[in-house]
């Protein structure tokens, strides 16, 4: 879900900057192409590591149980 958020606001970002670029007589000093897009398109990327590096507390949790039930290796002095 938290991707598919990501990849909509890319979508969003690029379409608002396309569509304001054509529809205004001088696209570049446009604060919609300047401002909104990028920041769009910013928040959009951003979303996507998060959802790639995001993990549900349910499987944080169980990955900490299990590495307090096994075993630690044996330490040697040196």
């Amino acid at each position: 879900m938290l991707l598919l958020i990501g990849v909509g606001l890319i979508v969003l970002g690029y379409a608002l900057m396309l569509v304001d670029n054509a529809s205004s007589e001088n696209p570049v000093d446009s604060p919609l192409s300047l401002v909104v897009a990028p920041l769009l398109l910013l928040g959009g990327y951003l979303e996507i590591v998060y959802a790639i590096l995001w993990r549900p507390r349910a499987a944080r949790d169980e990955a900490r149980s299990e590495a307090a039930t096994q075993p630690q290796p044996a330490r040697v002095a040196a």
